[in-house]
C-alpha cells in the first residue's frame, strides 16, 4: 500500500510561512508604536502655563472686541470668497 505522505517532505514550522508574518507583522508594528508613543509622553514635558495666562485671555477678549463681534468671521468669509487680485481697495 503506497501512502500519498509516504513520499512527501516532512510538514514546515510554522514560522517558515510567509502569511504568519504578515499576520502578526500588525500587531507588532502597534504595539512597538504604542511603546514609541509613550515613551515620548513620558520623556518629554508639557510646556507649562504662565502664572498670567488669564489676564492675557482677558486681553485678547478685548482686543477682539475692539474689532466689533463678527469681525473675524466676516474678514475670513470675504477671504475665502474673494480671489486676492479681485479683493477691494480697504476703508479708512
Amino acid at each position: 500500500m503506497n501512502s500519498p505522505l509516504q513520499g512527501s517532505s516532512p510538514p514546515r514550522p510554522w514560522w517558515k510561512f510567509g502569511y504568519v508574518w504578515l499576520v502578526i507583522s500588525g500587531p507588532l508594528v502597534v504595539v512597538i508604536a504604542a511603546f514609541v508613543s509613550g515613551w515620548i509622553a513620558v520623556r518629554q514635558a508639557d510646556p507649562v502655563l504662565t502664572d498670567d495666562y488669564y489676564r492675557k485671555g482677558i486681553e485678547i477678549n478685548k482686543t477682539l472686541e475692539q474689532q466689533g463681534p463678527l469681525a473675524p468671521a466676516v474678514a475670513a468669509r470675504n477671504h475665502a470668497a474673494t480671489p486676492l487680485g479681485a479683493a477691494p481697495p480697504k476703508a479708512p
